[in-house]
């Protein structure tokens, strides 16, 4: 098939949803940073504060899940690209705004949200819970912004 204008915006679509990685891994080493220290002076609380560290790679996964499944509708999975047009590239690249956008600045503020879980573990381990529940409230919005991007590339025809 013909590469066309279309394939390429889609394409470049896959490209934006999947760069809420960059997100992910800002967010992940801002926490880890955090953890650093604190099992610096305790190292047993490595199992607490992974589990906050962890938590902003979510973003990167919910863009790269947009990614595979823009790629896989237009062909490229396949081995070959469906002839789109210039609008149907175009809503697709809009459709991936949502996860690349939302899910790349959710997941550095949820990075620094679980930083300061990371702190309250270091002091009060008890605290754990409430430390994953703020951090797990910032994560609210890239799954929306998920839901948003997948049912906008679902209802795109080709």
């Amino acid at each position: 098939m013909e590469f066309t204008m279309g394939g390429f915006l889609a394409i470049l679509g896959a490209a934006t949803a999947s760069m809420a990685g960059i997100g992910s891994a800002w967010g992940v080493a801002i926490a880890g940073m955090a953890a650093g220290g604190v099992i610096a002076e305790d190292p047993k609380k490595f199992g607490p504060t992974l589990m906050l560290q962890a938590l902003p790679g979510t973003q990167g996964i919910y863009g790269l899940l947009i990614a595979f499944i823009i790629m896989n509708k237009i062909g490229v999975l396949g081995g070959s690209i469906a002839p789109l047009t210039t609008a149907q590239g175009l809503m697709f690249l809009a459709a991936s705004l949502p996860s690349g956008i939302t899910g790349t600045v959710s997941a550095v503020w949820q990075g620094k949200v679980a930083a300061t879980g990371v702190q309250l573990v270091g002091k009060r381990p008890e605290e754990i819970a409430k430390a994953m529940v703020y951090a797990a409230m910032v994560e609210t919005y890239a799954v929306l912004a998920l839901l948003a991007s997948f049912l906008m590339v679902n209802g795109i025809q080709i």
